[in-house]
């Protein structure tokens, strides 16, 4: 716990200190890198270690998981990535809304050097893009839609991707998939905790009644209406995460031997129900007005 009362949260193993550094050596192969973030969390799932490792590689950012995105500060994402120049797709990797923009997305992107083949006449080489992101920032299920074929091992928890594998979309177009990495150290206790209420940190390395209890005070604060509406809770402000936490158990009817409120059963359903959308369309960080 830091000390403005917010859980630390770290989680860093062996694997990903491996799948970084395969990454920088994989990078001389490809021609640009797909960097998959999680619309929810834009600035939070943005790895700054694949930023140091991309260098000047051109990037393409895909604003995934839209659908559980709250539709008005997407579009301000969107806005905000277009003004700083950083080419961007809107994307539900699920529903596989955007993902056929995909590959002429790419091809904008490296007009420029696919110009410069064609003057040499080498139309036939194929371009080659690294797909990177987060754990669990549904990268294996995008890479899925855009070859239009189960190509990549897809699961809704972190780290199911350990080694790489290329895949082809057509003839013109290679994906590299890559295992989801994190960083050693969250320097913003914040971005710790965004991360593990989206489950890109595994929830067996967090106490998971201290991290519902937290997304319950940041729900109430920016989505009272959605929050009360989904679990019956009244006037949700004023209240502590663990307050509402236990009301809402009250309501479930999660209870153990004397009548206690199940709160451990409770933080479960929470976290399960907001990373499904169950709750709504939920944002967690705005771009700065």
């Amino acid at each position: 716990m830091t000390e403005s009362g917010i859980p630390k949260i770290n989680w860093f193993p062996g694997h990903m200190t491996k799948a970084l550094r395969t990454m920088e050596e994989d990078l001389r192969q490809v021609d640009a890198v797909c960097e998959i973030i999680d619309a929810r969390i834009p600035v939070s799932s943005r790895n700054p270690e694949l930023g140091a490792i991309a260098g000047s590689k051109p990037r393409l950012i895909i604003l995934n998981r839209c659908d559980l995105a709250d539709a008005a500060t997407t579009a301000k994402w969107l806005r905000y990535f277009r003004e700083k120049e950083c080419p961007v797709l809107e994307t539900d990797s699920k529903s596989g809304k955007g993902t056929a923009a995909f590959p002429g997305a790419v091809r904008a992107l490296l007009k420029d050097m696919l110009s410069r083949y064609a003057a040499k006449g080498q139309t036939g080489r194929p371009v080659r893009v690294m797909v990177a992101g987060v754990p669990n920032v549904g990268k294996s299920t995008f890479i899925n839609k855009v070859a239009k074929r189960k190509a990549a091992a897809a699961s809704d928890r972190p780290g199911v991707t350990r080694g790489r594998q290329w895949i082809s979309v057509d003839r013109g177009l290679e994906m590299l998939d890559t295992p989801g990495v994190l960083w050693p150290k969250f320097e913003d206790p914040e971005v710790g905790l965004n991360l593990a209420f989206t489950g890109a940190v595994k929830d067996e390395v967090v106490d998971t009644e201290e991290l519902a209890a937290a997304l319950m005070e940041r729900l109430s604060a920016d989505y009272a209406p959605m929050l009360a509406a989904r679990y019956g809770l009244g006037d949700v402000k004023e209240k502590s995460g663990r307050e509402l936490l236990e009301a809402a158990a009250g309501k479930r009817g999660f209870l153990v031997s004397g009548g206690e409120k199940d709160t451990l059963r409770m933080a479960a359903v929470l976290l399960d129900e907001f990373r499904a959308g169950k709750i709504g369309r939920i944002s967690l960080e705005a771009p700065d007005a």
